[in-house]
């Protein structure tokens, strides 16, 4: 099966009605899409009771992809706002605890950091993450293409196979060590694929720092591009049971029109969604 969604559900106004609340976006969402990102979850580990109202407030079958906290894949360094590892660890934990209650957690998504480079000692660090979430679906996140290089990219992918670890497919731009390339491998029984754009610009933050976010993911795919992917995602579903899609290219809000007309051109129908609020896409794809 493959799912089609987003990057987060607070930002993409074509999928809201216009008296559409910030409380109730999730519910307009899940009227379109059968999966989300939650990316917050990267920034501060969400509360029981947040959850809880987002898992009520969808559909009964709708997924959530679950983003490492930052403090977990290294970005914080050793800057961590837990007094332990453990502590942080746990806390999340209990984060995914509560989606998995309502059998709603697609994966647990680890992103590494662009310097998160192909060595012995990070082998080992994901090891110990695997240990840590030895209860959930795991899919790791490279940014850095020495995984990729050409006497370690197989090596990556039998790591990952051998240790059930999901491999994160990315388009992105190919802009230099701090990305990697499209590789539609899958080694597991579920995949994920997002799609960031190809600004290659904005993804090297040239002269953008202060503006990083807003510039990297600006980008919108054309027919051609979004043909090409969704030949790479069936692909991958020859290999896997179950395809996670999600586009995050969404800095002038191409991420929702363009996860249409992927849908469109996969000619999937998503049943069991909230009843939507609105149609804008009808008649325009």
């Amino acid at each position: 099966m493959i799912y089609i969604g987003l990057t987060g559900w607070g930002d993409h106004p074509a999928l809201y009605s216009e008296v559409t609340s910030a409380r109730d976006k999730l519910f307009d969402y899940s009227g379109h899409f059968p999966v989300v990102e939650v990316d917050t979850s990267f920034y501060a580990i969400p509360n029981s009771a947040t959850i809880d109202k987002w898992c009520r407030d969808t559909p009964e079958r709708f997924q959530f992809v679950l983003k490492a906290y930052q403090g977990m894949t290294g970005h914080l360094r050793e800057d961590l706002p837990y007094e332990t590892r453990n502590d942080m660890f746990n806390a999340f934990k209990e984060c995914a605890n509560t989606f998995k209650k309502y059998n709603k957690l697609a994966l647990v998504l680890v992103q590494f950091p662009p310097w998160f480079d192909c060595t012995a000692q990070n082998v080992q660090y994901i090891r110990y993450i695997k240990g840590q979430l030895i209860d959930y679906p795991i899919a790791i996140e490279f940014r850095n293409q020495t995984w990729y290089a050409r006497d370690t990219k197989e090596k990556t992918l039998h790591f990952l196979r051998e240790n059930e670890l999901i491999h994160t497919v990315c388009d992105e731009p190919q802009a230099g060590v701090g990305c990697v390339p499209l590789v539609p491998i899958s080694t597991a029984n579920k995949a994920l694929v997002r799609i960031h754009g190809r600004n290659i610009h904005g993804w090297r933050n040239i002269g953008n720092m202060h503006n990083w976010r807003k510039v990297r993911f600006l980008y919108d795919y054309n027919e051609e591009e979004l043909q090409a992917l969704a030949e790479q995602v069936r692909q991958l579903q020859g290999q896997a049971k179950d395809v996670f899609v999600l586009f995050n290219n969404n800095s002038d809000y191409h991420a929702a029109p363009n996860a249409k007309r992927m849908q469109e051109i996969l000619g999937l129908q998503f049943e069991d969604l909230s009843p939507k609020q609105m149609n804008m896409f009808e008649g325009e794809l």
